[in-house]
């Protein structure tokens, strides 16, 4: 589960992957520029997608406000809040 994610972040982006024994992944851009929306979309993918075309863009309509929501908040921030804890 972790490679695929890391895939999907790798694909959106959003990180860099390196092979091999010294391998690991890392941030593609500063983590003040990511938010928790990107992370989501990349993670997410097309799992709120409906059939129905009135529902599919009620549905695609809220998903986007989600993102945006989301997207208030960076993952700098979040890891700044986490070492406060």
């Amino acid at each position: 589960m972790v490679r695929r994610t890391f895939l999907l972040l790798h694909k959106a982006g959003l990180i860099v992957q390196r092979k091999g024994p010294n391998g690991g992944a890392k941030l593609k851009v500063p983590a003040k520029q990511i938010g928790l929306g990107d992370i989501f979309d990349a993670a997410a993918g097309e799992w709120l997608a409906v059939e129905d075309k009135a529902l599919g863009g009620l549905m695609k309509k809220v998903r986007g406000d989600a993102v945006a929501a989301m997207n208030e908040h960076s993952l700098a921030g979040v890891v700044k809040r986490l070492k406060k804890a």
